[in-house]
């Protein structure tokens, strides 16, 4: 009798299993298809790109593709070392996780599915601490967009607006002291462990925190590299499209408005498949004080949207049919 309702337990789970990945499936496919028909920016970025020539086009695209592939590649890397106390993974099955992570992050605020689909990869009793140890190498990616973020933005209301030598000067102060703070805390992130035992709700998590511990500055050095490396190819991408499509857009000032986009973005609760919105409008607004292609600057940040966040997504739900969500994955 108990064999019975243990193997029916186990067919529940089966087709339960199965009914996830299909909603999930459907649910991508729906989505993306709503929000990508007909999307204006999109067809505005074909448009200039067709004015540019095929050739300058193909080798373009090629370039932003490969440092799509390249960075999702590296942050598979990280997830992998990341993975080293908690259970041993190989580099694929880390490239699936990642890519699998990316296809949950597309309905979820702020990516936060992202965790959920890599850590189904894990063992099901390791993925809370899997997903305390991928927390780390998003603060690593979080620091960098802050640092760089913060002191922009003091550069960008000092250049453009009129507020004063002292008030400039406070902001200056205001930004270094935000960076610092980032930096230390991450470069001490068990301290998170300790703050944990005195957050109520979760207190009875406590144990989980206990990874963090483990990991020694040198460890974090090189998650710290690996995310700045990561951070240099999104911004390249950036960079490579503004210098094609808008050639006398001054450099410094344009790469220093990257900065402040993925500042804004990291600090605004949104989702993927709507993020284009956020990215087009903040793009336009910071823009417009150096070039008035605001057209062109939105489209951009609609293409890199699309290359970098919703194809990987695409390609991610095929590995959506490896997770086995009730036990563990024997891939």
């Amino acid at each position: 009798m108990h064999e019975k309702l243990l193997v029916l337990t186990n067919k529940t789970k089966k087709i339960l299993g199965i009914v996830l990945k299909i909603t999930i499936l459907l649910l991508v496919v729906w989505v993306l298809y709503h929000k990508l028909n007909n999307h204006r920016n999109l067809i505005e970025f074909k448009r200039l790109m067709h004015d540019l020539g095929t050739d300058t086009v193909t080798i373009t695209l090629s370039v932003i593709m490969f440092l799509m592939f390249a960075n999702w590649f590296l942050e598979a890397v990280k997830w992998r070392y990341l993975c080293r106390y908690i259970e041993p993974i190989s580099l694929w099955k880390a490239v699936q996780s990642v890519f699998c992570g990316l296809t949950w992050a597309v309905f979820t605020p702020n990516r936060i599915g992202e965790y959920g689909g890599r850590v189904m990869f894990l063992r099901a009793r390791k993925r809370i601490s899997g997903a305390v140890a991928m927390g780390v190498g998003a603060l690593a990616q979080l620091v960098l967009t802050s640092v760089a973020g913060s002191l922009s933005i003091a550069w960008f209301v000092n250049r453009f607006f009129d507020i004063g030598f002292w008030a400039g000067a406070g902001l200056w102060l205001l930004a270094g002291t935000y960076a610092g703070f980032f930096l230390m805390l991450y470069f001490n992130v068990k301290w998170i462990n300790t703050w944990v035992k005195y957050i109520a709700f979760l207190r009875k998590f406590h144990r989980f925190f206990e990874v963090l511990t483990r990991y020694t500055r040198k460890e974090l050095a090189v998650i710290f590299l690996n995310s700045l490396a990561r951070f240099v190819i999104f911004t390249s991408q950036y960079c490579i499209l503004m210098l094609i499509i808008i050639p006398d857009i001054e450099f410094l000032p344009m790469l220093l408005m990257v900065f402040i986009l993925f500042f804004v973005q990291a600090a605004l609760p949104t989702l993927d498949l709507f993020d284009f919105g956020v990215r087009s409008v903040t793009a336009s607004y910071l823009y417009e004080h150096i070039t008035d292609q605001d057209i062109a600057v939105m489209a951009i940040a609609s293409c890199i949207w699309f290359i970098n966040l919703i194809l990987p997504a695409i390609l991610g739900s095929v590995f959506v049919l490896k997770i086995n969500f009730f036990g563990d994955t024997n891939h």
